[in-house]
């Protein structure tokens, strides 16, 4: 990951394996291939992103650590809290960011290489929004995929643009996709106390 963030998103197994301190052939010994190499930073990425994600969760519920929040004023927290750990890591690993969503190291894909991780970022946000509405695993699942598509979109942009030319900062960002989100959420979510398990 040091020769992504030194090198860019573009670096090759070159660059990598040099910033490794080994050659290319001791590199493919512990990942056979790129897309050996590209799992294993993504899975990494995943890690980090679920434990942001989790804490913040767990932040804005009160400490609760189950991400379980009950009125209004919780549950827009916690999909701030949420929205907000994911523009956090783009903006302190852009190169990395970059990486994971461009897959510049895979010579062809077929669909989004970072399906994975979008999909259990989607996952755990399916989950928060379980705990603050009726339980429909239907809806939290849309709902969930639709928010991290949101928010992966405008942090594409905003990445691309910088925050000088975008005219947002990352903070800001944040609260502009929170107040979208919550605005289709919030009728759902309901005042009422967290249910427990």
């Amino acid at each position: 990951m040091r020769a992504i963030r030194t090198h860019g998103a573009t670096v090759g197994m070159d660059g990598i394996a040099a910033a490794a301190g080994t050659s290319k052939t001791v590199f493919y010994r512990h990942f056979t291939d790129r897309a050996g190499l590209y799992a294993a930073v993504a899975d990494r990425v995943d890690r980090t992103i679920m434990r942001d994600v989790i804490s913040a969760a767990g932040d804005a519920d009160g400490g609760q650590g189950d991400g379980r929040a009950g009125g209004h004023a919780e549950g827009r927290a916690l999909i701030g809290a949420a929205i907000d750990a994911y523009l956090r890591q783009v903006e302190h690993d852009p190169e990395i960011y970059r990486f994971i969503v461009a897959a510049p190291i895979l010579e062809t894909s077929t669909g989004d290489p970072s399906a994975p991780v979008t999909r259990h970022i989607a996952e755990q946000i399916s989950v928060l929004l379980d705990t603050g509405i009726t339980p429909d695993p239907v809806r939290s699942r849309v709902w969930a995929h639709g928010i991290v598509g949101m928010v992966r979109s405008a942090a594409d942009d905003w990445l691309t643009r910088g925050a000088g030319e975008s005219g947002v900062t990352r903070e800001q960002l944040a609260a502009l996709l929170t107040d979208l989100a919550w605005s289709g959420l919030s009728s759902e979510w309901g005042d009422r106390p967290a249910r427990r398990p």
